[in-house]
């Protein structure tokens, strides 16, 4: 029966280490819900859920490598990995809409960008900057204006 509970729960030697890995992916998966919150607030299709699976998954990749031991070398392969894998999910909610010559979704995708980062680092242990990440964020989507054209219509970028 030993060998069982090691099989199922490798790297659990004492309730310390599972309440440390426990809070770091249920912080991961909260501020990920912050951040989808308000998306999900403003109307847009990638909302709660997916930011919060998004915050999970990084948060999971970032702690398993550390827990069995990998070398920061190795640690750094895993963090470009999800920073380019995320990329291309952020890219899906991206639309281009070509009658009305323009571009929906960048700031959703860069919203998964930053909620990739803050699963990282919450499951790296770095609460506290997962967790200010979070409130710049909120500040910037909820208290900066809105991009879009300029008043009058004009063609910046």
């Amino acid at each position: 029966m030993e060998w069982l509970w090691q099989e199922l729960f490798h790297g659990l030697p004492d309730p310390r280490h599972l309440v440390r890995v426990g809070v770091r992916v249920v912080v991961a998966v909260v501020l990920g819900g912050v951040v989808g919150y308000e998306r999900q607030a403003e109307g847009k299709k990638a909302g709660i859920r997916t930011h919060m699976l998004v915050a999970l998954g990084a948060a999971l990749f970032t702690l398993v490598p550390a827990e069995v031991g990998m070398t920061a070398a190795d640690l750094s392969r895993v963090v470009q990995g999800v920073a380019a894998g995320v990329g291309f999910l952020g890219a899906g909610t991206i639309l281009k809409l070509t009658t009305e010559h323009e571009i929906r979704g960048l700031t959703t995708a860069a919203t998964i960008w930053v909620t990739a980062a803050v699963g990282m680092a919450a499951g790296a242990g770095w609460v506290w900057p997962a967790t200010l990440a979070v409130a710049l964020a909120w500040v910037i989507l909820r208290l900066l204006p809105h991009e879009g054209l300029p008043p009058g219509g004009g063609h910046g970028i």
